[in-house]
């Protein structure tokens, strides 16, 4: 898709559709319309009068061969109340311009940003707004997969703005948009095609091209290195585990006692649960149980072709939790690279075992500050369903940008308590700690586990189970993996 800022006129743009947001307010206070209004010989106040078009958040209504435009369509997007009204809003109905034309098999779209003061922040969002409506995840169809993407979408303004300022936002968006989209694909890839061994080698190839330095640890390092807790999920698999670390390229000649940001990203590219194995009704999404380590990997992309204001270092530790005969136990106890025994409760609590080593490894590194996401527990979608992720840590003052940011990214965030008292649900009567408490208050217990290895450097845990599938599409994106933790993860660290 080629996105551009077009300056001018809307009423001069020569498209397919011209996407124009719509408010709810201005039904009754008709004054900001009055213009589309006349252009159209009324056919806005038409459309409303007549109730064909409600201007809720996401309604739309097509208008064909609008007179006194150049465009071929009109498409009024319903964007909800002004009070309401946020950049990921904005985003959003972009998304949804740009999904409404594909079912038209439109290729070219012009949308015109209202509702938002900065119009670079407005042309940012649209941009990726644009990129994620247009992505489909049909990867392996061969029949009856239409070839429908927009070619072209263009930004227009509706005030004086500088044009340079807001095509360098139109570049960041685009480059967010493309990262959040590679991360959508990896954790859309079946498991049989995305091994460990195929995620280190995509994460090298890509990092090739963007600037990324990506070092792989294989299992004889990771023996040598203590890692057994990581070690012990991949145990039942023939696929070997991976570890890693990405770092920006940029950024090597990092300055001495400067912040290091550690974004660590869960990577289970299957999860059958182990020797617990899982019930098999929905275990075909397991295949997506790496979209933590996906979310990593589109955020360092991204983060490398910005030149962004903090350091920043990626680990993805990968793994397939598989049963065999070799496979870990229930009762088994491993020493974590740290040094502090686990008791192996539930074997499908693995995502916190290889989280434990991934993160202890992140402090050797250097790292001063650690954001960790995970599809980590179940209890999180039983706590909040699929609109918020959990967030909970030590580091508030970062708990806080991140959830200032929500309105910003779209991708939103509820903080639960990580009172000291919670512990006592993992305590083990013969290890140091036990990977899995009893039924309550599980997605806190687990993130009580994972604080045990980063001990007392500031830390954040993301626990994304319930975000980062869409099951039934939204009027702004298709079916499948969303790549949630890409924008908020650029957002704080740009």
């Amino acid at each position: 898709m080629q996105i551009e800022f077009r300056p001018g006129d809307y009423q001069g743009i020569a498209c397919e559709l011209l996407a124009y947001p719509v408010f709810e307010d201005e039904v009754e206070d008709f004054a900001s319309l009055e213009l589309l209004n006349k252009i159209t010989r009324g056919a806005v106040k038409s459309a409303l009068a007549s109730g064909e078009f409600k201007p809720e958040l996401h309604q739309t209504c097509r208008i064909g061969n609008p007179v006194g435009l150049k465009a071929h369509n009109l498409l009024l997007v319903g964007a909800g109340k002004k009070s309401r009204f946020l950049p990921a809003t904005l985003r959003e109905i972009a998304g949804t311009a740009v999904r409404k034309s594909r079912s038209r098999a439109y290729k070219s779209v012009a949308f015109l940003c209202r509702g938002i003061p900065s119009m670079s922040m407005a042309a940012r969002v649209s941009a990726e707004g644009a990129l994620y409506a247009d992505y489909e995840a049909d990867i392996y169809k061969t029949r009856e997969k239409e070839q429908r993407n927009i070619e072209h979408f263009r930004i227009l303004a509706d005030r004086k703005t500088s044009r340079a300022e807001v095509q360098e936002q139109i570049r960041l968006g685009t480059i967010v948009g493309e990262a959040t989209n590679i991360a959508r694909t990896l954790a859309n890839e079946p498991s049989n095609i995305l091994t460990p061994t195929l995620f280190a080698e995509r994460a090298l190839a890509i990092g090739d091209q963007t600037g990324l330095s990506v070092q792989i640890l294989e299992r004889e390092e990771m023996e040598k290195l203590g890692m057994n807790a990581l070690l012990a999920v991949s145990r039942g698999s023939d696929e070997p585990p991976k570890l890693m670390v990405l770092r920006i390229k940029s950024q090597e000649k990092r300055r001495a006692r400067s912040p290091l940001y550690a974004i660590v990203g869960k990577g289970v590219t299957f999860d059958s649960g182990g020797i617990s194995i899982k019930p098999s009704e929905k275990m075909e999404e397991m295949k997506g149980d790496m979209a933590g380590g996906a979310a990593v990997l589109g955020a360092m992309i991204a983060l490398a072709q910005m030149n962004p204001r903090n350091s920043v270092i990626g680990l993805i530790p990968a793994v397939e939790n598989l049963p065999s005969g070799k496979a870990s136990k229930p009762g088994d106890v491993v020493k974590s690279y740290l040094g502090k025994t686990v008791e192996i409760i539930n074997t499908d609590a693995e995502g916190r075992l290889i989280l434990a080593d991934a993160l202890a490894y992140a402090r050797t590194l250097g790292a001063t500050h650690i954001i960790d996401i995970a599809t980590l527990t179940g209890a999180c979608i039983i706590a909040l369903g699929h609109i918020n992720a959990g967030i909970m840590g030590t580091d508030q003052k970062t708990i806080d940008r991140l959830r200032n940011n929500c309105g910003i990214t779209g991708e939103k965030l509820w903080q639960l308590p990580l009172d000291d008292e919670y512990r006592k649900a993992i305590r083990s009567e013969i290890a140091d700690i036990k990977n899995v408490g009893n039924r309550t208050a599980g997605v806190i217990t687990a993130a009580k586990f994972l604080q045990e290895f980063v001990e007392d450097t500031p830390w954040v845990h993301l626990d994304i189970a319930g975000m980062d599938l869409e099951h039934d599409g939204r009027p702004f994106a298709c079916k499948g993996a969303t790549g949630y933790g890409v924008r908020t993860f650029v957002q704080l660290l740009a």
